[in-house]
C-alpha cells in the first residue's frame, strides 16, 4: 500500500532543496559577478550609460545602439572557446556549477518522491538525497572559487584594470551574482543537513500511528 507523508520538515526540505537551485541556476547564468564604473557611449546624439560585467558563463558589454543592451554568453563556442576570450578556470568553474546543479535538480525531485517513496535500493532516499546535495555543495564551492582564481586574465584587466589578480578585483566591485552563488552554495548544505530531520519525521511515531489506523494520506506539522 502506498503512503503520502507531508511534515513541516519534509516541506522544508522540499523548499531549501529548490531555493538552493534556483539561487546557484540565477548566479550561472548572471553576468554580474564583477562589476566595472558606469561607463557612456555615444549613438548619433544620444549618449547610453552602461555598466560592463562579467560573471561565470555571461557578460554585458557597450550596447549595440540606444535600445538594445549588449549582454551575451562569454563563450559562443562553449568549452571549445579561446581560453583568452573564455578563460580555462572560468570553464572549469561553469562544469562543476552545472554538474552541481544536475545532481541538485535531481535532489529536488527525490524529496518531492520521499512523500510516497522512502527508499531506493533498499536504502534511504533521504540519506542518498542529503549526500548527494552535500556532494552538489561541494562543486559550487570549486566552481566558486575557481572564478576569482580567473580575475588576472586579460579580459578582467581590461575591464578592471591591470591591478586586478586572482582573488582581487582591482577596480571592479563584486555584484550580486556571486553573492547568489555563495547563498546558494550555503544553502545546499543546509538542505543537505536538513535531510535528516526529514528522515525523522516522516518515520516518527506519530506517523506510524496514523499508518495504523489504515491512514494513507498523512499531513503532520
Amino acid at each position: 500500500m502506498w503512503y503520502l507523508i507531508v511534515t513541516g520538515r519534509s516541506v522544508l526540505w522540499m523548499a531549501s532543496s529548490l531555493l538552493a537551485t534556483l539561487l546557484v541556476l540565477a548566479a550561472l547564468v548572471s553576468p554580474v559577478w564583477l562589476v566595472s564604473d558606469e561607463k557612456s557611449a555615444k549613438f548619433g546624439n544620444e549618449t547610453v550609460v552602461y555598466t560592463p560585467s562579467v560573471g561565470v558563463y555571461t557578460k554585458c558589454s557597450k550596447p549595440i545602439n540606444v535600445e538594445w543592451a549588449s549582454c551575451t554568453v562569454i563563450g559562443v563556442g562553449g568549452l571549445a572557446t579561446d581560453s583568452y576570450v573564455y578563460p580555462a578556470v572560468w570553464k572549469a568553474a561553469t562544469v562543476f556549477i552545472v554538474i552541481g546543479l544536475i545532481i541538485m535538480s535531481i535532489t529536488v525531485m527525490t524529496s518531492v518522491l520521499s512523500c510516497c517513496i522512502q527508499s531506493i535500493f533498499k536504502k534511504s532516499i533521504f540519506t542518498l538525497s542529503g549526500a548527494a546535495q552535500a556532494v552538489a555543495g561541494i562543486c559550487f564551492i570549486l566552481g566558486v572559487m575557481l572564478h576569482p582564481m580567473g580575475w588576472g586574465v586579460g579580459r578582467v584587466q581590461d575591464l578592471c584594470g591591470r591591478q586586478a589578480s586572482p582573488f582581487y578585483p582591482g577596480d571592479c566591485s563584486l555584484g550580486m551574482g556571486l553573492g547568489l552563488a555563495v547563498g546558494g552554495t550555503l544553502l545546499a548544505f543546509v538542505s543537505a543537513c536538513l535531510s535528516l530531520p526529514a528522515e525523522n519525521s516522516t518515520s516518527s511515531d506519530k506517523v506510524q500511528d496514523q499508518i495504523y489506523e489504515g491512514q494513507t494520506l498523512i499531513c503532520l506539522a
